[in-house]
């Protein structure tokens, strides 16, 4: 497996379910509400929920890009070497 491939298209995977993510905030607000509460096994997030998309998008979306990219190289080098010692 190359390691930046896979990287790269885990990082385009990621941007592209942020984009979906935010954009669903922004139109479906108290659907996006019982789906987030629904991830984190019930936990009451209405104290913290706004029911709109934050300002800070940039950061979110190049943040979460960067370390998916850097997890998807990492994930594909430690196949890499589990799959050598077979």
């Amino acid at each position: 497996m190359k390691e930046q491939a896979f990287a790269n298209a885990l990082a385009a995977v990621t941007g592209i379910v942020y984009v979906v993510c935010s954009l669903s905030v922004a139109l479906f607000p108290g659907f996006s509400k019982v789906v987030g509460q629904s991830w984190f096994h019930g936990m009451d997030i209405g104290l913290i929920w706004t029911g709109n998309a934050r300002g800070n998008f940039l950061l979110g979306i190049i943040s979460a890009v960067i370390g998916m990219w850097l997890a998807g190289y990492i994930f594909a080098w430690f196949y890499n070497q589990f799959a050598k010692n077979k």
